[in-house]
């Protein structure tokens, strides 16, 4: 029977979600490929991939899909990795370049204009590159790696994740596992949730950790420590109560505000439950 394929992320911040695909024994079950968050929603939507890490964003566009409960990439604090870089106030802002890597967080970018900031104008998409950004706008979104090695006492920077915690008081869901249930009816019988959550735990391990800060600090330009404290402090990985609130009210927002056709319902993997003996 042919192994379930897996769109993952490029991103540091995805790094302890695939710690077993990469270092343990799940990666055999599986075909992983690697790409940015709105690829992983487009191989999902095109049927390229069977799991996807998918965009919060991307649920409410991509039919067919079921969340695997548990595991998230969210923040309940400022995430450093959403970053809005401006040439000016952002009461002054009136355009925006929005990194075509993002799905989500370009929906997040336009819910906080549309309920606290106001002014802008006009929203384009740009590839992440800052430079060229501001060259032709008063603002630009950019989200993951580049985000992270962004000089900020060059822009007034605005951390997404914080506004959107300052404004609603809820933690912020990025990106979650979900699965499409043709996927479902016609795979091998893996325990999913238990497999991907099983991964997380065993990345967020002191030496997973600190492996992970090892080899990525190059790669984003930043001191093993910092990317340990990002991954520790400012990305949470758990789909708990609080995320499935902020999600939900996320959708709620981005669909008031055009930014997100509807405001889809969560739809869970169920999980078989032991049977007694």
């Amino acid at each position: 029977m042919a192994r379930l394929r897996i769109s993952a992320i490029s991103y540091l911040n995805t790094a302890p979600l695939m710690w077993d695909f990469e270092h343990g024994g799940a990666g055999a079950e599986f075909e992983i490929t690697y790409t940015v968050p709105s690829g992983c929603a487009a191989d999902l939507a095109q049927g390229k991939a069977d799991i996807g890490i998918v965009p919060a964003a991307a649920y409410a566009t991509v039919p067919g899909l079921v969340v695997l409960p548990g595991v998230a990439i969210a923040s309940r604090r400022a995430v450093r990795s959403i970053l809005l870089a401006s040439k000016v106030p952002v009461e002054q802002i009136r355009t925006v370049a929005l990194d075509t890597s993002s799905l989500t967080s370009v929906a997040l970018t336009k819910v906080l204009f549309a309920k606290c900031w106001g002014g802008v104008s006009a929203f384009s998409a740009m590839a992440p590159d800052l430079c060229k950004m501001l060259e032709t706008h008063d603002a630009g979104l950019l989200i993951g790696d580049p985000a992270l090695r962004v000089d900020r006492s060059k822009y007034r920077t605005y951390d997404l994740a914080e506004e959107w915690i300052r404004l609603t008081g809820k933690p912020f869901v990025f990106a979650f596992w979900a699965v499409r249930e043709a996927a479902l009816r016609v795979s091998p019988p893996l325990d999913l949730a238990a497999i991907f959550q099983r991964s997380r735990d065993h990345g967020l391990e002191p030496e997973s950790l600190e492996r992970i800060a090892q080899e990525w600090a190059p790669r984003v330009e930043l001191s093993a420590a910092e990317v340990k404290s990002y991954l520790t402090r400012n990305i949470y990985y758990h789909l708990d109560p609080g995320c499935r609130e902020g999600l939900s009210l996320f959708y709620r927002y981005a669909a008031e505000c055009n930014a997100l056709p509807t405001a889809p319902e969560l739809r869970f993997l169920e999980v078989a439950k032991p049977t007694a003996r």
